[in-house]
């Protein structure tokens, strides 16, 4: 007993703090400059902290960097680090870490998919392409705690992007001693508010609170665990069973009986993300064929699946970005607003120009990760496509990390499911990854003048020819149909009573850091 009071202070050990969250698909990486997906990004955000991060509303805040200033073109960034702030394993954090970091994103050999959003910062294109070395890229470590940032041209939302993954810092030993590696239990080193100390593939993700946090102080929960599932009515039973504290999701064929017996858990919001499906450009049928694309994108009707499927929760999408971006109101293609009729009679036309018909209908195949929901929608859409084109759609689903990796290769996919969340409040976020060399454009579309657009906007300094040029690059997208917008999202989570700290937000980021599990039956409050 004497031993238990000298090593408590307290005179009593406070319960451990745990936090267990429904996280969607199995993560495909720790990495924080090759991740992709959200779920992976959800735990990569605990694990690592960016020169900035996010409030709890979405707000940018301080991260790793306490200060820093602008210069008045806006195109030189110059950070001060945390003087405490330390890696998980006691190692000072310094500028070079960061420099490190964003090198690793934009070189060519570490494959990231998100280098592309890096193109503001001076020479980052250019390295990408292997027209000039890395140490050429525009960030300057003046000494260990401060960093300068240049950039091409001035981004009014570069200060958020620092807080995307693909800037995070990176512990440069780990690195050099397991290579691509070093992500894993035992080895990897992080810079977050937790470390990673089990990893069971289709199981569980536990992460354990880091002490050399430099705002460890405020940090209440001790253990963070992720439960990958790709079965939304799977989590809802562990959410009734008290097994997690918030689900990654909802059923959606369950929102009526939520409401009404868990409305004070769940929490919808609006969200800056689509839910789309791409069009492979680079391979037939759908390529130098827009009439095509144009057809099927026409002969869905979305308010159908939004009010059939989604029960409501979301919004039919006309184009790629949703509402709600800062200062810009995404276009409306003139067709959204034609009767059903009137769509159908266009559709059929347009199929028709593109070389099919009864007695030639398309056949394709529509690939979905596995989740029931993607199902539901995929077999509502290939029902409308049969009625009202004749359209024979084969459905295929597939494990996620297949999934992804045949939508990277281009090679066999035809049409896919796909979804875009903006990694930062701008249009941008959105207009970008059509780019023609952006690592996340499966779609595989390329149109000289489109990224002509995106590049007038990146030079553009006032505010309004700015909007200008994206609206320009957005009519562009609506008129070669890439891609076939479905619904925009809101977010849907259960919570638990005892999660205090939980914010909604547009971008639908949070933290662990900033919860506190307060008045769980069995657990002490922290």
């Amino acid at each position: 007993m004497l031993a238990a009071l000298l090593l408590c202070p307290a005179h009593f050990c406070a319960a451990e703090s745990r936090l267990s969250v429904g996280n969607g698909n199995e993560p495909e990486t720790l990495d924080p400059q090759r991740v992709e997906g959200v779920s992976a990004s959800n735990i990569v955000r605990d694990l690592y902290e960016g020169l900035t991060s996010l409030s709890s509303r979405g707000e940018v805040v301080a991260g790793a960097a306490e200060r820093w200033e602008v210069s008045p073109d806006g195109r030189e960034y110059r950070f001060q680090l945390r003087a405490q702030a330390r890696w998980s394993n006691g190692d000072p954090l310094t500028a070079e870490d960061f420099a490190d970091g964003l090198r690793r994103s934009v070189d060519p050999a570490t494959g990231s998919a998100y280098a592309q959003m890096l193109a503001p910062i001076e020479g980052a294109t250019e390295v990408m392409v292997g027209a000039r070395q890395l140490r050429e890229l525009g960030v300057e470590v003046i000494d260990a705690q401060t960093l300068i940032i240049r950039l091409s041209s001035p981004r009014p939302y570069f200060l958020g992007l620092l807080s995307h993954p693909s800037t995070f810092p990176i512990h440069r030993p780990s690195l050099e001693r397991w290579g691509k590696d070093f992500a894993r239990p035992g080895r990897l080193v992080s810079n977050g508010a937790y470390t990673l100390e089990s990893w069971t593939p289709q199981s569980s993700i536990r992460l354990k609170r880091n002490r050399y946090y430099w705002n460890d102080a405020r940090t209440a929960i001790d253990t963070v665990v992720y439960q990958p599932s790709e079965d939304s009515n799977t989590e809802l039973k562990r959410y009734r069973a008290d097994e997690l504290d918030v689900t990654y999701e909802i059923p959606l064929q369950q929102a009526p009986w939520l409401r009404q017996h868990y409305g004070q858990d769940l929490h919808v919001s609006s969200y800056l993300g689509t839910y789309f499906y791409g069009f492979n450009c680079s391979r037939p049928p759908f390529k130098d064929n827009p009439k095509l694309r144009r057809a099927l994108t026409l002969a869905v009707d979305r308010q159908v699946i939004v009010d059939k499927v989604m029960n409501g929760l979301a919004l039919p999408a006309y184009s790629l970005l949703p509402p709600g971006l800062s200062g810009y109101t995404p276009q409306r293609p003139e067709w959204a607003d034609w009767s059903r009729e009137r769509r159908l009679a266009e559709a059929r036309r347009l199929y028709a120009e593109a070389g099919y018909s009864e007695q030639r209908p398309l056949e394709v195949e529509l690939r979905y990760n596995t989740h029931e929901d993607h199902k539901r929608i995929a077999t509502v859409v290939a029902a409308m496509w049969k009625q009202w084109l004749g359209v024979r759609t084969t459905l295929l689903n597939e494990e996620f990390k297949v999934f992804i990796q045949n939508r990277n290769l281009r090679k066999i996919t035809q049409l896919f499911r796909a979804v875009w969340i903006a990694d930062y409040d701008d249009p941008t976020a959105f207009t970008d990854i059509l780019h023609s060399s952006h690592g996340q454009n499966d779609m595989a579309y390329s149109n000289p003048d489109y990224d002509s657009l995106l590049a007038l906007a990146a030079a553009e300094a006032d505010s309004e020819r700015r909007r200008q040029h994206l609206a320009q690059a957005e009519q562009m997208l609506l008129r070669d149909q890439p891609l076939l917008p479905i619904y925009t999202y809101t977010s849907k989570h259960l919570v638990k009573p005892w999660v205090q700290g939980w914010q909604d937000n547009p971008l639908d980021i949070h933290y662990s850091k900033d919860l506190r599990i307060v008045g769980r039956p069995g657990e002490a409050a922290r």
